[in-house]
């Protein structure tokens, strides 16, 4: 450290690399699920919750959703699982604040108060809920 007793600056490629490493790290994940459709048997496991119980977990339907956003088929990656579009939605948009507070120089902090964190568990578990009861098929994979 200088004598000021602040850490030296960083340059700007330095600060970024981890925001775009991040992102190389999700294309990648979106490009092989793109490539290799969940839609054919024996690609991918199958959710244990729903092999062991016939219930959709929070996640199930997430890979055809990947497969269809990543083929622009917004209203099936919906009706695959509409919580990971959201999910999608809001990386992408945390994603974007990270890379310019990296390129600002600053952290990126998101302090969510407790309270929130508990509301979003209580979205996916009426999500959960919802998607395995008769009205909510619409929301199954």
């Amino acid at each position: 450290m200088p004598a000021g007793g602040r850490p030296a600056p960083r340059g700007t490629a330095r600060r970024v690399a981890v925001p775009l490493a991040v992102l190389t790290g999700a294309a990648a994940a979106f490009a092989y699920v793109g490539t290799v459709d969940p839609n054919e048997p024996g690609h991918y496991p199958v959710c244990p919750l729903l092999r062991f119980t016939g219930l959709y977990c929070p996640g199930c339907g997430g890979l055809r959703s990947a497969h269809a956003f990543v083929h622009g088929d917004l209203g099936t990656a919906l009706g695959a699982n509409a919580a990971a579009v959201v999910g999608y939605a809001v990386f992408a948009v945390v994603w974007v604040l990270w890379l310019v507070r990296a390129v600002q120089g600053r952290p990126l902090r998101i302090g969510l108060a407790p309270g929130w964190w508990w509301v979003i568990g209580g979205v996916l578990l009426i999500f959960s809920v919802v998607r395995n009861l008769p009205f909510g098929s619409a929301l199954a994979p």
